[in-house]
């Protein structure tokens, strides 16, 4: 029997029966950060980090949760189970579970970038590594953040000079407020979509410092928003609701808009590579860190990544099918 396995709800633990991140509802659920393919209604009972409770119950109301510290060892019949920092956002966790000298880590997503934000990525050495890729391609491969701002920032200003809004899209949870903290507020105003604000509104209660944004409302004229920026969801671009800041530019941030082509498909005028998931040479660092002698691939190219992992670097590397979709779901995920 394997410490961890994988079945029809999720990632199980069958000497403790619990599972972590389940796309099923069951008894007791693990839950490694508040990302809707992570964290899902209909679990009996929650365990997740401090930080990333509040967002959690935010989004799915009246739950039964527990927290935990990260470092905080928990027992369950006989399993050690830890939170450790994932870096990807607020509060996300990889989870640490031992069982009679044998140690599992479940990365959830991550990111080994520091941002800010997010509690930093933390490697924790174990026997198997559980990981994501939603990246495992070489030619994901991300420059430094500031940089990334730099160009964000210079977009913001022809665009002002121009006398045009700027809108750039980026999910409510975790990459918004990232983008938030990277803008310049002497350009020009910050703006924000409903849905990207109330999530702004939890974390500021939780001691997050963020830019001061005005939420889009009928009570601003069309002439408020010129040369302002507009931070809203991904869905935003393709929404009526757009069409009160005309003329804008609209921007996208995601590491998928490292594609040639994908900038384009989504009807951006510029697409800036940010993500919250770690890149090829993120996956292959946080592998190595972690000493494993067995990886399990997850969500994204998990084939051409396991193929990596054993021919090329003779890691025992295997596929996992899971309900998880990383970026894909952070970037067409709706919220009101």
């Amino acid at each position: 029997m394997a410490l961890l396995e994988f079945n029809d709800k999720g990632i199980y633990c069958p000497p403790a029966d619990v599972y972590i991140d389940p796309w099923k509802p069951v008894e007791r659920a693990l839950i490694t950060h508040g990302h809707a393919d992570h964290s899902r209604w209909g679990n009996k009972h929650y365990l997740c980090t401090e930080s990333a409770k509040p967002v959690i119950r935010y989004r799915l109301g009246d739950v039964q949760i527990q927290t935990v510290r990260f470092g905080e060892q928990l027992s369950h019949n006989g399993v050690k189970f830890s939170f450790h920092p994932a870096g990807h956002i607020l509060g996300s966790a990889q989870i640490r579970v031992e069982y009679e000298g044998e140690v599992w880590v479940v990365s959830g997503d991550y990111k080994l970038e520091e941002d800010g934000l997010s509690e930093p990525f933390e490697p924790v050495p174990c026997h198997t590594f559980i990981t994501e890729s939603t990246f495992g391609l070489p030619v994901y491969r991300w420059q430094e953040q500031t940089k990334v701002f730099e160009e964000i920032n210079d977009w913001w200003r022809k665009n002002k000079a121009g006398r045009k809004v700027s809108l750039l899209t980026a999910y409510a949870l975790g990459k918004a407020q990232r983008l938030m903290r990277g803008l310049d507020e002497s350009i020009g105003p910050i703006f924000t979509h409903g849905a990207i604000e109330n999530t702004n509104q939890v974390m500021r209660r939780q001691g997050v410092k963020l830019p001061k944004a005005k939420k889009v409302s009928g009570k601003f004229k069309k002439e408020d928003y010129i040369g302002g920026m507009v931070i809203a969801p991904p869905s935003a671009i393709n929404a009526p609701w757009i069409r009160k800041f005309k003329p804008l530019s609209i921007g996208i941030a995601s590491g998928w808009m490292t594609l040639r082509g994908a900038r384009r498909r989504r009807a951006a005028d510029r697409g800036f590579v940010l993500s919250d998931h770690a890149d090829w040479n993120g996956l292959n660092e946080a592998i190595t860190a972690t000493g494993a002698e067995r990886i399990i691939v997850t969500h994204g190219y998990t084939n051409i990544f396991t193929r990596w992992l054993r021919e090329e670097r003779g890691l025992d590397a295997v596929e996992a099918q899971t309900e998880f979709e990383g970026e894909l779901s952070e970037d067409n995920e709706t919220e009101e």
